[in-house]
This record gives C-alpha cells, structure tokens and sequence, in this order.
C-alpha cells in the first residue's frame, strides 16, 4: 500500500532488509555462472558436473526464499487485485493487518519453529546429498528454509507497524485544519 505511515522502528527493520536483500542479490549473479558454467561443461566438454547442477538450485532457493522478505518490504509482492483495488486506503490496511495477524505471521512462525529441528537434524548427523559427487553439508541450504521465514516475519512486523501507525496513530495533518 503505497503512502503508509512509517514508524522508528519499521524504518529500522525496512533498512535491515533493504541491506540483506542487497547483499543477497548477489546470489543471482553467482546462479548465472554457474549455469553457464555447467552448459559449457556439457555442452562443449560433454562432462556435466552434480554439484554444479545442485549448487544452482540451492542458490535459486536461497534466493527466492529470501527475495520474499524484500518483496514484502517494498510492497510488490503478488496480490490478487480483483476487489482490492476498489477498496478505500483504509479499508485495504484493515485487510493487511488482518492478513498479517492471522496468515503470514502465524506461517512464518510454523515454519521458523519445524526448520530449525529440520536443519539441526540435518547438521547432528553430517548430512550430506544423496548423488554421488553432489555437494556437502546439507545443513546449509535447509538453514535457508528457517532463516528466510525469520526474514519474511520482520518484514511482516516492520509492515504491522506501518499498517497499525495508518490505522492507529494520530490523524494525518491537513494543513493545519
């Protein structure tokens, strides 16, 4: 939504994901070369490589999973837009705070609270990819699984605050009336 009220804190938390967003971005870059990497292998050296075929998919995962908490923070994540477009400023951050509250909040903190078993489990027993030659320490990319959804759950917050400071907080001024 755009023209929602920022608070101390949510400027706080929309830096810190603006930064670990920025800093993860990177991630695509290393994805692009491994893939060509991997096609020139096969393709011109006809030897493709299991860890580069698994290393792209943990970098698309990590990837995506934490561009979620970006996409939250900076409001473009995907919405059905059929009805909410022709609902009023407020109407739509009485909806968003709901949604928040009752679906992403709630999620987010399912999945950070199975995920860190998952990836301990994961780490205690030295797991490892079941491909022969593929990649170790399988621990890593299930960390992504929990600490993503933590991402996704400040940017939840920082977006809870704006919506509660629209909702909650003293009028806007309207020019001294």
């Amino acid at each position: 939504m755009e023209g929602l009220p920022t608070t101390p804190s949510s400027r706080r938390l929309d830096a810190l994901l603006r930064a670990l967003g920025d800093s993860l971005s990177w991630l695509w870059l290393a994805l692009i070369g491994v893939i060509v990497a991997n096609v020139v292998l096969r393709y011109v050296f006809s030897s493709g490589r299991v860890e580069f075929e698994e290393l792209q998919w943990h970098l698309y995962a990590v990837g995506f999973l934490c561009g979620l908490s970006y996409c939250v923070e900076a409001d473009t994540h995907v919405r059905v837009d059929v009805l909410r477009e022709r609902l009023s400023p407020r109407k739509r951050a009485w909806i968003e705070l709901y949604g928040i509250l009752l679906l992403l909040l709630p999620f987010s903190a399912l999945v950070v609270l199975f995920g860190l078993p998952f990836t301990w489990e994961s780490w205690q027993s030295g797991e490892i990819s079941a491909s022969p030659g593929g990649l170790p320490y399988r621990w890593l990319i299930k960390s992504a699984l929990p600490l993503a959804f933590a991402m996704l759950a400040l940017a939840a917050l920082s977006r809870l605050l704006r919506v509660g400071a629209l909702l909650f907080g003293p009028p806007p001024d309207r020019g001294g009336h």
